[in-house]
């Protein structure tokens, strides 16, 4: 009988001629993994990433850290991370911004949404909120129209960045109302609402998570939320819908996605990860606090909801004309 080493050396050779690849899935991940996230620290998208790193560093057993990479509307993050090695070890965190709406905003991109990345899940939605100074004499959105109007042009509203659903939230608002703001883009929600806050911008469609905390200690009014439906984090606080606009709808999402190439098994990996992480109940809990929902999926949905918005956001677009900056 031959010895138990020699017989596992043996099937091991074996497998490795017959091209199964035996270590890169069972020694996934064996160094630490880099999250990229295209916004600045401080926004809704970075405190969700922040949040969700060390629970899956702990599934990992491997550190998860975050790489800030703000700039372009999330097209300098995206472009890096596609351009990334496909081994796992990079994970970017995605939105309507760089899969579905840039493609539509930018006639030229470093990266292709479905060509370039591979879905692991989507992690999260959350409502977008109508914030102003509170130095601005209006507790409504109908007010808040109202002034607009009588000050065409005046008022300016800061974004995440150009093709951001806060810029697109704006455009859209614009349109249903009949006003003028002007778009304003920074290099991420946290700089963005910096603006409101110093009196620099006069509002910005901010999503909860970055917003709530400033609502909360007065030093922003809240005058709606964006989603179809009251959000559970301010259930007080109308839709801009139900307050004079049917069908008003922009919220974010948030979803994961490694480069294109990445192997099917370290996928499926990271895939059970990020969904141990999301269903856990004290995580959803804080997410819900923090205004947004998780929200998992499996890849073949993450992809099929890109391919929707691609589809959904280009005559919303060419209609209002809008432009990368």
């Amino acid at each position: 009988m031959q010895p138990a080493a020699t017989m596992l050396a043996v099937a091991v050779t074996s497998m490795m001629l017959a091209g199964i690849p035996t270590t890169r899935a069972q020694t996934f991940p064996a160094k630490p993994i880099r999250y990229i996230i295209p916004f600045a620290p401080g926004g809704g998208q970075d405190l969700v990433g922040r949040a969700l790193a060390p629970r899956l560093a702990e599934g990992f057993g491997q550190q998860v850290f975050i790489d800030n990479r703000p700039g372009g509307g999330t097209i300098l993050g995206a472009e890096l991370a596609a351009r990334s090695l496909p081994d796992g070890y990079t994970i970017f965190m995605g939105s309507n911004t760089s899969m579905s709406i840039n493609p539509n905003l930018h006639a030229k991109l470093p990266y292709e949404p479905l060509r370039d990345f591979a879905p692991i899940t989507r992690i999260a939605i959350a409502a977008n909120m109508l914030v102003v100074h509170p130095s601005m004499p209006v507790r409504t959105v109908k007010e808040f129209a109202a002034l607009a109007k009588a000050h065409p042009g005046q008022l300016n509203y800061g974004s995440s960045g150009t093709g951001t659903p806060a810029h697109l939230a704006g455009v859209m608002f614009n349109e249903a109302a009949g006003v003028a703001l002007v778009h304003v883009p920074y290099k991420g929600s946290s700089p963005a609402l910096t603006a409101v806050l110093s009196g620099e911008t006069q509002l910005m469609f901010g999503t909860l998570t970055s917003s709530l905390q400033f609502v909360r200690s007065k030093r922003l009014r809240a005058l709606a939320v964006s989603s179809a439906k009251r959000t559970p984090a301010a259930p007080d606080l109308p839709t801009v819908a139900e307050s004079g606009y049917p069908g008003f709808e922009a919220i974010t999402w948030y979803g994961a996605f490694a480069p294109a190439g990445t192997p099917p098994a370290v996928l499926n990996r990271l895939h059970s990860e990020f969904n141990k992480v999301l269903s856990n109940a004290e995580f959803k809990t804080w997410l819900l606090a923090q205004g947004a929902e998780t929200a998992p999926s499996t890849p073949e949905e993450l992809a099929a909801l890109v391919k929707r918005e691609l589809v959904l956001y280009a005559p919303i677009i060419k209609k209002s004309g809008m432009k990368a900056d």
